[in-house]
Order: C-alpha cells, then structure tokens, then sequence
C-alpha cells in the first residue's frame, strides 16, 4: 500500500469513526449490522451495473460505497470489542497467503481447477473447517435463490454429474416447460376447489421453479453468469418501456390495457431502435 493509499484509507477509517461517535451523526450511530444488510447487497449489485456500463468514474463511486459499509461493518464489531478493522484486514491478508501457496509458496498448480481443489483441501486441512458431507455444502445458503442455484450446479458438476452436451440442457428445459403447462392445466381443473387448488397451485410453483432451475443451468453449461444476463435484460426492459411510455404520451395515450396493441407496437419499434 502506498503512502497515498494509506492516508486515503485512514481518512475514510477516521470520518466513519468520527460519525459513529457519540456527538456524530443520528443516522449513522442508530444503524447496527442487521440494518446495513440490504445496503451491501444493493451497493454491490449497483457495482456491477457500473461495470456492465463500462464507466469507470461510475465504478470507482460504487466501490468506495462498498468499502465505506465495509468500514462501518467493522467499526461497528470494534465498538462491541468482538475484532477491530486491523482484524478484518490482517485475517483477509493472511488467509490469501494460506490459500495461494503456488504463489506465495513451493506448491505448483497446473491450471484454476486445481487452484480451487487446494482451496477447498486448505480450509478443511490448515483451518480446521469442517469436512462437508456433501460437495453442496460449500454453497452458502444466504444467496439469492438464482445465484445460489449457479453455483449448487457448479459444484454438482466438478463432482462429474454434467451434462454431455447443450441439446440435453434444451431438451430438459423443453421437458419442464410441458410439465409446467400441465401444472396450470390442472389448476385451471381445479378452480372452485380450495382443497385441489391449493394443491394444484403449489404444483405449478414447483415446476415453475424446475424451469427456472433449468434456465439457469443452461446459462452454466454455456459459460453466462445467469445474473449478469438477467441483470441485462432487466436494464434491455426498462429501456424499452420507458420508450413505450414516450410515445404513448406523445400520441395521448393512456397506459391501460384497452391501448395494449398500441404499446406492442411502440414495443417492436423499441425493438428495431437497438
């Protein structure tokens, strides 16, 4: 770390310190690490908008957004005397250098496969982690269910149990999408009945769920991080909307479902803009 980098990290130590303090700012000293939770989720996700965007200056916002909860984080455990910011940092040093033996150490890798393999081998020999009792187990569950569900397939798959090829993927989410359809055929069956519906509709959430887990897998066997393309379509839907809701302002239009082949129309339109 340079003597630049030092002092801008001290000073941001500091001004978190400082609003933390008991004459500090009222905001600051009533949040606990239980509230700045979907914080850093948020900031993070909005870090990688920012680098999607390629915008650098957007990016380097972001990520001092991260390091300031990082900071606070810290600074809150310190106050309850449980580790203290130098903790987080010196821990985070040291298990890089425990974990990179090939770089810091003797040990020679052949590629990132086996990089991760003496990952997983040091946690459990050097730091006393627990063995798992299922490749699964190295999945944290407090992911969100879609990047959870990246990863269980990741894992399942470095044990072997893959797709041979792409078409097994396509037929699988071609399968599920049918029994999907006949889940809501039964529901439309069962309507009227609260005792059939009820049973029927949790159907439909289960195989709605196996579609979606089937989508995700294909994004894997491909290569795509299933959030960051979702994360595209999200923006891709809300450009086109907003230029839907344009134009039918400029006509006079109402938003309303009585002008909906107007709106599929500005909504191909849209389309052909990109």
């Amino acid at each position: 770390m340079t003597a630049v980098t030092q002092e801008a990290f001290e000073k941001l130590a500091d001004i978190v310190r400082r609003l933390r303090a008991p004459d500090g700012c009222p905001w600051d000293r009533e949040q606990t690490p239980s509230t700045l939770r979907g914080a850093l989720i948020e900031e993070t996700y909005e870090c990688i908008e920012a680098i999607d965007e390629g915008d650098a200056g957007h990016v380097k916002e972001e990520l001092g957004d991260i390091f300031l909860l990082a900071v606070m984080l810290s600074h809150m455990y310190e106050q309850e005397g449980r580790f203290s910011l130098s903790d987080v940092l010196d821990g985070v040093s040291e298990k890089l250098i425990r974990r990179h033996p090939h770089v810091f150490g003797t040990v020679k890798v052949r590629d990132s496969d086996e990089v991760l393999d003496n990952w997983a081998r040091i946690k459990v020999e050097q730091e006393g982690r627990k063995a798992k009792d299922s490749a699964l187990d190295e999945v944290s569950r407090a992911l969100p269910p879609l990047d959870r569900a990246f990863k269980l397939q990741k894992r399942a798959a470095k044990t072997g149990f893959d797709w041979k090829d792409a078409a097994g993927v396509f037929a699988k989410i071609r399968e599920e999408a049918d029994e999907v359809r006949d889940a809501l055929g039964a529901l439309n069956a069962a309507a009227g009945s609260d005792a059939l519906g009820g049973a029927a509709s949790s159907r439909l959430e289960g195989e709605l769920g196996d579609l979606l887990f089937s989508a995700v897998n294909l994004c894997r066997f491909l290569k795509v991080d299933p959030s960051v393309a979702l994360q595209r379509t999200n923006v891709k839907f809300t450009e086109r909307f907003g230029f839907v809701e344009k134009r039918m302002k400029e006509r006079g239009l109402e938003m309303n479902e009585e002008n909906l082949d107007a709106m599929d129309g500005f909504w191909e339109e849209a389309k052909g803009a990109r």
